[in-house]
């Protein structure tokens, strides 16, 4: 990791009224694919990581049993509770939680893993360890969208900062899951370094929409 969770947290917390008005269209396309493929039944639990200010969280509430939504910047959290709040969504938690420890009780259910542009801070072996930890709560399906390299990387795009972002290839990301149970059924390519993948617990009986 580039910068530390707290300096993460600090940046993050100093842009949160902002935050949504200031994404591209191509952040806004990754995240209605993470909505889509997510496809969470009534009955289940859904694991936000990297939640942000509720953009993947508050779409998802509706179709979900509940949304468990972690992120490490409390300024971001709070426009999220106050997004929940103004449209009265009350099965949505935001509450402070990382990628590699979510804070997320080790007997609650979880069915379906989201991210949506933040793994990428985190270096690659990170992203690993975070991958596994997504695997170990027994979600059946698990729906990542982030800054990824299809080809070589070009630092002058905007999904990319060098000084505070750490971006893997697709092939690392893809590996990642599959050595940890998972069978990648679904990689989208939104943009030359946005991807939407879709990993799904091997053995798991459910099909994603859209995935052929």
């Amino acid at each position: 990791m580039k910068r530390s969770v707290e300096e993460h947290a600090e940046r993050f917390s100093a842009k949160a009224a902002e935050y949504d008005d200031s994404k591209s269209a191509e952040y806004h396309a990754c995240a209605s694919l993470v909505i889509d493929y997510a496809d969470p039944s009534p009955e289940d639990i859904v694991l936000d990581l990297g939640a942000g200010t509720g953009a993947i969280s508050l779409a998802l509430a509706s179709e979900a049993k509940r949304v468990i939504a972690r992120d490490i910047s409390e300024g971001m959290m709070a426009e999220g509770r106050r997004k929940a709040g103004e449209a009265g969504i009350a099965n949505v938690e935001f509450e402070y939680g990382e990628f590699r420890e979510p804070n997320v009780d080790p007997t609650e259910r979880v069915d379906i893993v989201t991210s949506n542009f933040a793994l990428h801070h985190l270096a690659d072996d990170e992203k690993r360890e975070a991958i596994r930890v997504m695997a170990e709560t027994g979600a059946r399906r698990v729906v990542l969208g982030d800054v990824a390299f299809f080809e070589s990387p070009d630092p002058t795009e905007p999904f990319y900062s060098p000084e505070v972002d750490d971006p893997a290839t697709v092939g690392t990301l893809v590996e990642a899951f599959t050595d940890v149970g998972f069978a990648v059924v679904v990689v989208e390519r939104v943009h030359d370094q946005v991807a939407v993948i879709v990993a799904e617990r091997i053995g798991s009986d459910d099909a994603v929409p859209g995935a052929e």
